[in-house]
């Protein structure tokens, strides 16, 4: 075909092919990956003198294929448009359209990715061949689980980089002696441009602007988008200089239902099950595990994002066999969240339940309670989440063709990755509990997509002095939820902080045999450290009992809003949230820490934890390339080995817990001494990594490929670390809870992965082909955890109800009144004895005088003894027994799947399609009916995916529709006291886009993601078990570009 067809062109003087776009901007990381045989598809007709730059999505397609049937391997890429111009705005969202490659998103943005069933941790990102540091703190869009997560991943972030400063992205499926380690999945490399590698002389380049507006916002609203790359050489190409910034905001909204935990348990011993409790499909056998939810929310948030790339090169090339290059790059990503929510929990035991029991585990669908207290709260938490992500990378480079065929490459790079909190106060996330004690009776409903809230205001009741008027009052009286009903309860922060820094220095040599034959040998050091630290704080306001109702009229009434959330949804249908309260949480905070810290309560540290995990990495490797002819047939081979070396040092600084207080029910707070100790351990592994393939033409325009090799993938940094940890139970233990620690283990063995790959490729038309490969990976050394029951820190457990105990007295004096022993009539009679100077009696009076016919206590009795007392223990209560939690090799798993991919275009019509399917299969998942108290393993990210494009690309006019589908997967385990899976829902979206080059230098268009609005949805073992339903709106952008 003439490489014209169908395509945008644009003419500039040049002296040589459009072959060399392809060929010379090979990166580092491809050495020894790519052969270059002409092709029959690839031959130009090009006017003498004239170079013919090829744009457009068609030639795109083109260029990605070229690198697809020339590698060696299973190599797929995604290439630029034009200088740029990317196909998509964000670059996880391009690769997702590569075979076996899916896409995690953060509100409704590509972030990270896995491949052929390997999440972002299993896979090795480059920038121009070279590792680069990472960090990723986890607050802002995450459900309600991150917001006192700590980061200590590897994996890559692709929304901190801007797709206009990439040329192409490749994804190297089979390993290679010449990759760098750590993929067991892929190594993913994003290749920028070099000014003396790009077409043309002098002054050239492309600058554009773009509109953005997201759907989701309730006005509208247009955010900026600016970019823009130039680049300049010499006419002698002896010196060029190209650079590349770019600019973008983004505010979005997103409304979305959580539940924060379920508790799962054989029905017999289900949480909140009293003697009048009513249940409905209960389970035939007691031994039958029931999920029961701790509470259901509604939230709405508010986000921002500002992303900043700054990028240069400069190349020198004295003489035609010498080149210098110096290299920089600087990232920054600031994004926070203002989210509200709303929360309905139960006190337990319930009215009634209700039971699914065609659940695998029988789900709650139906909870309903009121006749056992007077009022409770409605939960109105205020949080901010904010993080500010940067990224420095500063390389030199020296390639030298010492002799005909012989080549030396030096490269040496240091990068600095850092996520920090970025909020006023310091935090990553601030929550501010807010609350109104006006709630009579209540339900929840989960049968459906998202829990249905319902419940019954009155906020005329009176607190314990009976006086109408005063702090303890359960509302201020006026038959309406309003802000006079709210009160404080408390707030807490956590400020997650990573570091992550980078050094390596690489030398690589080639020697060019005879017949297009090449030996390839090198070393490299790479030096790394990375740095995890968090901060935890909690301090108690109004205290979860709210016994200060007014306190946020008085103080902050002028920042909180009324509005109504259920109005926010548009998908799902929800139930009472009609009204509701939001507010900044930082505003919020920086009023009420002073205000109480004045009234005696001040806010106390509650964790603070710092480890730092250094890897001194040495690799040497030696490949040799063949290529001729077997029979008379082209052929290729690659083998070669690689060996590695990596010594870890993990460094800890503990602030020993002082003790765990029991503060309610089921909360506890862990209260640090403020005595730090150092600890410093160590670890070593050696790998040799073999890898051979093999590539044959049987026939015309047909490629066959065979190869094997062996990879490895680090533990995660978390999993290293040398410290301990120590965290209360999630209720009492008396009653089930279980106290949980934690302990790294340093000395841990990489993954090591052996890898089989055949796959068949036609290529039958110009720019068209369809392929299809087989993998297999037989994987060790995955981590899974070894639990070990101890004591940390001497730490005493004031809840285990032993003989001799306050909480032993106290349980024994439930039965004996024939109350109902659940956590709240625990905590408030073991609270009554300490407040009576451990007279039982007196305490016994005070109980049975707030104990209703049922068997339950007043709740506004209940609050005001949980605001006066925690439970602290004694020199009577035994030491806690916490389960420990330590990472150990101990498992393995076999993966293996399919491929399908295919490009299509129709004649010169401009018309083309495009897609491809993967399957997985893999003996590593999940089992929904496991013992709720012991960890399981399982394979994270293993899902099935397919993408399908329509194209059209003729006389200057471009449009893509493309659709692209995940399927259901595994996206975390052992959440909670329950260890309960969490699984995504399948995800397909709709996007599209339309370019037009008005003329040779301007350009204009339209680009529209989601188009169908497709939500996020978790869930625990069972579809109704949610834990995160986020609803996500269109954007649509309209840009202009002018190239020069």
């Amino acid at each position: 075909m003439k490489a014209l067809a169908c395509n945008r062109v644009r003419r500039r003087p040049a002296s040589c092919g459009n072959r060399a776009l392809l060929s010379a901007s090979a990166s580092a990381l491809a050495l020894g990956l790519m052969a270059a045989p002409a092709s029959a598809q690839d031959a130009t007709e090009d006017a003498p003198g004239e170079e013919i730059v090829v744009t457009g999505v068609r030639a795109s397609l083109e260029r990605a294929m070229d690198i697809k049937r020339e590698a060696f391997g299973v190599v797929d890429a995604i290439s630029a448009e034009d200088i740029g111009e990317f196909p998509d705005t964000n670059l996880a969202e391009s690769l997702q359209r590569i075979p076996g490659v899916s896409i995690s998103r953060i509100n409704g943005e590509g972030s990270q990715v896995t491949v052929r069933g390997f999440g972002p941790q299993f896979n090795l990102v480059t920038v121009n061949g070279r590792q680069i540091a990472t960090t990723f703190v986890n607050a802002v869009g995450g459900d309600q689980d991150v917001d006192f997560s700590r980061a200590t991943g590897r994996s890559f972030d692709f929304n901190n980089l801007a797709s206009e400063g990439v040329q192409r992205l490749e994804v190297y499926k089979t390993g290679r002696a010449a990759i760098p380690s750590g993929g067991i999945g892929a190594a993913i490399n994003v290749v920028t441009s070099r000014p003396l590698e790009m077409k043309g002389d002098g002054l050239r380049g492309s600058v554009g602007a773009k509109a953005l507006y997201d759907l989701s916002n309730s006005d509208f609203k247009v955010n900026p988008e600016f970019s823009g790359v130039v680049t300049w050489t010499d006419p002698d190409d002896t010196f060029g200089v190209s650079l590349f910034g770019a600019y973008q905001e983004r505010t979005s909204a997103a409304a979305s239902a959580t539940s924060n935990a379920w508790n799962v348990a054989p029905f017999s011993q289900f949480p909140g099950r009293g003697a009048s409790t009513v249940v409905t499909g209960a389970p035939s056998s007691p031994d039958t595990l029931v999920a029961v939810p701790n509470d259901s929310r509604y939230h709405f948030s508010e986000f921002e994002r500002e992303r900043i790339n700054v990028a240069g090169t400069a190349q020198f090339r004295p003489i035609e066999t010498l080149t210098f290059t110096a290299d920089a790059m600087y990232v920054r990503n600031r994004q926070s969240e203002q989210r509200t929510d709303q929360t309905n929990w139960f006190n337990r035991p319930f009215d009634t339940i209700t039971f699914d029991p065609s659940d695998p585990v029988p789900t709650s669908v139906f909870i309903s309670e009121g006749s056992g207290y007077a009022t409770k709260d409605l939960g109105f938490e205020q949080q901010y989440r904010a993080t500010k992500t940067e990224l420095q990378s500063y390389g030199l480079n020296a390639e030298w063709e010492v002799g005909s065929g012989l080549t030396l490459r030096l490269d040496g790079n240091h990068s600095l990755s850092t996520s920090d909190p970025d909020s006023a106060n310091g935090a990553s996330s601030t929550l501010v509990s807010l609350g109104a004690p006006v709630v009579d009776a209540h339900s929840v409903d989960f049968s459906g997509p998202v829990p249905i809230q319902r419940y019954v205001v009155n906020d005329r009741g009176l607190g314990t002095d009976g006086i109408r008027g005063t702090a303890d009052d359960r509302g201020n009286n006026n038959g309406v939820l309003d802000i006079g009903d709210l009160g404080t309860q408390i707030q807490r922060t956590n400020a997650s902080r990573q570091r992550h820094r980078v050094d390596q220095f690489s030398a690589d040599l080639t020697w060019e045999l005879d017949g297009g034959s090449r030996f390839d040998m090198g070393a490299r050091y790479i030096d790394s450290s990375m740095t995890s630290a968090r901060t935890q704080t909690q301090q108690t306001l109004g205290d979860w009992g709210i016994n200060n109702v007014g306190d946020i009229q008085a103080q902050a009434g002028n920042l909180v809003e009324q509005f109504c959330l259920a109005c926010q949804f548009d998908r799902y249908a929800v139930g009472d949230a009609q009204i509701a309260f939001r507010a900044n949480a930082v505003d919020l905070f920086q009023i009420f820490e002073p205000f109480y810290a004045a009234r005696g309560n001040p806010n106390n540290v509650t964790g603070n934890e710092f480890d730092r995990v250094g890897e001194k990495i040495w690799s040497a490797y030696a490949q040799f390339n063949w290529d001729g002819q077997l029979g008379d047939r082209p052929a290729n081979l690659v083998a070669g080995v690689r060996w590695e070396n990596t010594k870890t040092t993990a460094f800890s600084l503990v602030d020993q817990p002082l003790r765990i207080e029991w503060d309610s029910d089921n909360d506890f707070t862990r209260v640090v001494s403020g005595n730090i100790a150092e600890i410093t351990r160590t670890g070593e592994y050696n790998e040799l990594l073999p890898s051979v393939d093999f590539r044959i033409e049987p026939v015309g325009d047909v490629v066959a490929r065979v190869s094997y090799s062996k990879t490895l993938a680090r533990p995660d940094y978390g999993n290293l670390f040398a410290s301990q940890s120590a965290n209360g139970p999630d209720r009492p233990t008396l009653l089930g809870g279980v106290a949980a620690g934690t302990q790294g283990n340093p000395d841990l063995d990489p993954l090591v992965s052996d890898n089989f790959d055949i796959s068949l490729e036609w290529y039958f038309a110009p720019a068209s082909f369809i392929s299809g490969a087989f993998f297999y990976k037989k994987v060790s050394n995955f981590v899974g955890t070894g639990q070990i029951e101890q004591n940390l820190f001497g730490l005493r457990d004031p809840t285990t109800g032993a003989a001799g105990t306050r909480s032993g007295t106290a349980a024994a004096e439930i039965a004996n009144l024939g109350a109902v022993l659940s956590d709240v009539s625990l905590f408030t009679f073991t609270a009554l004895i300490d407040a009576n100077n451990g007279n039982v009696a007196a305490a016994r009076q005070q109980f049975q005088a707030n104990l209703g016919a049922n068997g339950q206590l007043n709740q506004a009795f209940v609050d005001t003894v949980l605001a006066q007392r925690d439970v602290i223990a004694n020199a009577s209560d035994p030491l806690f027994v916490f389960d420990v939690a330590t990472p150990i090799n101990n498992r393995e798993g076999n993966i293996h799947g399919f491929e399908l991919q295919g490009q299509y275009f129709f004649g010169d019509s401009g018309f083309g399609v495009s897609g491809s399917l993967t399957k997985v299969y893999g003996d590593v998942n999940v089992d929904v009916l496991s013992d709720p108290n012991t960890d399981v393993f399982a394979l994270i990210g293993l899902s099935d995916s397919y993408n399908i494009t329509g194209i059209y690309d003729a006389g200057g006019l471009s449009a893509r529709v493309a659709y692209n589908w995940r399927g259901k997967f595994l996206g975390g385990v052992n959440r909670g006291g329950a260890r309960n899976p969490v699984f995504f829902d399948d995800f397909g979206t709709l996007d599209a886009s339309v370019n037009w080059d008005f003329n040779e230098s301007l350009a204009f268009s339209l680009e529209a993601v989601n188009i169908l609005s497709e939500p996020i949805r978790s869930f625990g073992r069972d579809e109704k078990q949610l834990f995160f339903a986020q609803e996500l709106k269109p954007r649509l952008f309209a840009g202009v570009r002018y190239r020069f």
